[in-house]
């Protein structure tokens, strides 16, 4: 019987051979330890340099525009929802190209 056959093959063989394709594509892309941290590093400054540029701006804002309400703090929210906004984006881009890049291996 040939091992290649899809016509005998049971849903558990079918499993072994799925799992078998990802482990092998696994292999050929593997990645170092440091392209993770630096994954970490990107999504990390995306997050830290809007919610910084707010809470300049808005420390720049209290000085020359003072309110009843605190710049500083109004703008460092809104800094790291932005922030936050593009690592989610980011993530949700890399996730796709994986998914893309698995279905083209298989």
């Amino acid at each position: 019987m040939d091992p290649k056959s899809t016509k005998n093959r049971t849903p558990f063989s079918h499993l072994v051979a799925d799992k078998e394709r990802r482990k092998i594509a696994a292999q050929k892309n593997k990645r170092s330890v440091w392209s993770g941290f630096g994954l970490f590093g990107i999504i990390g400054w995306s997050i830290v340099v809007p919610t910084m540029a707010g809470a300049l701006i808005g420390i720049w804002l209290d000085k020359n525009s003072p309110q009843t309400f605190s710049w500083t703090l109004s703008l460092l929210v809104v800094g790291l929802f932005v922030g936050c906004l593009m690592a989610w984006n980011w993530i949700k881009k890399e996730h796709g190209e994986i998914n893309n890049k698995n279905e083209n291996n298989e």
